[in-house]
């Protein structure tokens, strides 16, 4: 028998549209959903991916459990790995306290619908404060940022890339990535596209990127000084032509503050600080500001670095400025069809929703936000803690951080010491060979799907459920039917 089923693609945040066809249980095929109103057939190499990952060797079909004396792994089935998990976990709590344990959230969270539902609740039922994620070691300056300044971390402008006249970008290689913090299928043509109507492209960036290939004019900055670029560049526009709020006149707070602040940054001053002519930055300014519309645009380069939090405030107030912020062509709030949780455009006032530093950690006493503390401090609080504050057992979920998060080595001697450990993984691999017990969930295409998270950041409202291209192999728990059980303990 022959089917095909149209989904999305869940390996990145463009959530292209896929054409999956199965024969006799097998996936024979992957192509671009051309009736897809989104990415109209449209798709980048990591779609073939999701077969791959469907008939990977690897790929873990049946929990696992370490035998702690020779490191071996035996499988096992479902009921005797929950119990294992689940006594274990239990175990730590009932002998440290709810703290002794520790979650960590990877980035493939982002794109399971089960796991933005229940892992959550999971969390929730550990009671731990110790709760780690990708997000530390890259979007969080933009969201901390974006709360402050609109009421909620999920709250962002995106730029409106299909109708722009001059996108400015910073920090950010979308011909690649296919766009992050902006959901965007087929980016590159998107991108080409602003140019091919008429309009510039601007990419400001330590190198030559992909994106800095097909713009207009690629600005060389070193790391770490966007806040400068920007602010001089705020402080040219205010001091020239001022502030032009178009439909934000009356819904603006603390704009007078903002401008005595910037008073230090002129383009002079700046220019001799990050070395680009001043005359460039009052060319840069000046096109921005003067374009009938414009969209300034920052990803993993302004968030990674000293002035994360700065860089992201200084991008909405370049945009804010111009009179670019929530109007067409310029950078607009998404309206998500559901999960409006981190969206906070229905509140009233400025920044409420989010409340920063409610802990920290023991060791160097960084708080927290959005309810977790930076990834830098966990191999710290495993292995340099006091007694009463030392993360003693582990809970990844679709994560590996020993791979992707700062401080590897560090990390590895913090695993290799914890007295319990569990991970909900399809693979083995560099952070999961530490667990006691690993729990598959099936693969993407075994599951449906719906992008509760990045249709709050896609350049067009959209909204789309994905059904199971394949049925769930025989006797495999759901991934909300392990997150649930474990809670559940």
């Amino acid at each position: 028998m022959k089917t095909t089923t149209h989904r999305v693609c869940t390996l990145c945040e463009a959530t292209c549209g896929i054409a999956v066809e199965v024969e006799d249980g097998q996936v024979t095929r992957v192509t671009g959903d051309r009736h897809d109103p989104f990415s109209r057939g449209y798709i980048c190499p990591k779609a073939y991916g999701m077969k791959a990952l469907q008939d990977d060797p690897d790929r873990l079909r049946s929990p696992l459990i370490r035998d702690r004396a020779t490191g071996e792994f035996r499988e096992v089935n479902w009921q005797e790995a929950i119990d294992y998990a689940v006594e274990g976990l239990s175990r730590i709590r009932a002998e440290h306290g709810g703290d002794a344990l520790a979650t960590y959230a990877g980035n493939p969270n982002a794109h399971s619908l089960h796991a933005m539902i229940y892992g959550p609740v999971l969390t929730k039922a550990l009671g731990t404060k110790h709760r780690y994620s990708a997000s530390s070691a890259d979007q969080l300056p933009k969201m901390v940022s974006c709360s402050l300044l609109f009421g909620g971390g999920l709250t962002v402008p995106i730029p409106d890339l299909d109708r722009t006249d001059y996108l400015l970008m910073l920090g950010a290689n979308p011909v690649v990535s296919g766009g992050s913090l902006m959901t965007a299928p087929d980016a590159k043509g998107r991108i080409a596209a602003i140019r091919e109507r008429g309009g510039k492209v601007v990419i400001v960036d330590p190198r030559r990127t992909e994106s800095a290939a097909i713009a207009d004019e690629h600005v060389f900055i070193r790391p770490g000084d966007d806040a400068f670029l920007l602010l001089a560049m705020c402080n040219a526009i205010l001091e020239s032509r001022g502030a032009e709020l178009r439909g934000l006149a009356g819904h603006v707070q603390g704009l007078e503050s903002a401008q005595a602040a910037l008073v230090a940054f002129t383009p002079e001053r700046v220019a001799r600080r990050i070395n680009i002519p001043r005359e460039t930055i009052e060319r840069l300014a000046a096109e921005f500001a003067g374009a009938s519309s414009a969209a300034c645009y920052g990803r993993i380069g302004t968030t990674c670095q000293t002035f994360g939090t700065l860089t992201s405030w200084a991008i909405d107030l370049l945009n804010l400025i111009t009179g670019n912020l929530d109007r067409p062509g310029g950078v607009m709030f998404p309206l998500p069809a559901a999960n409006r949780g981190g969206n906070k455009l229905d509140l009233p006032g400025p920044g409420r929703g989010s409340k920063f530093g409610r802990w920290k950690s023991s060791v160097r006493g960084l708080w927290e936000a959005f309810g977790e503390l930076p990834v830098a401090v966990l191999a710290e609080e495993i292995l340099d803690a006091a007694p009463e504050h030392k993360v003693r057992g582990m809970l990844t979920v679709a994560g590996n951080p020993l791979l992707s998060a700062p401080g590897s080595a560090r990390l590895e001697e913090a695993f290799a010491a914890l007295e319990f450990m569990v991970s909900v993984d399809i693979y083995l691999n560099e952070t999961t060979r530490h667990a006691d017990v690993i729990l598959p969930p099936p693969p993407p295409l075994e599951r449906e799907s719906y992008d509760l998270a990045f249709y709050q950041l896609s350049v067009r409202n959209i909204a789309k459920y994905s059904p199971p291209a394949l049925p769930r192999a025989d006797g495999a728990l759901d991934e909300w039917e392990i997150l649930l059980s474990l809670a559940k303990g």
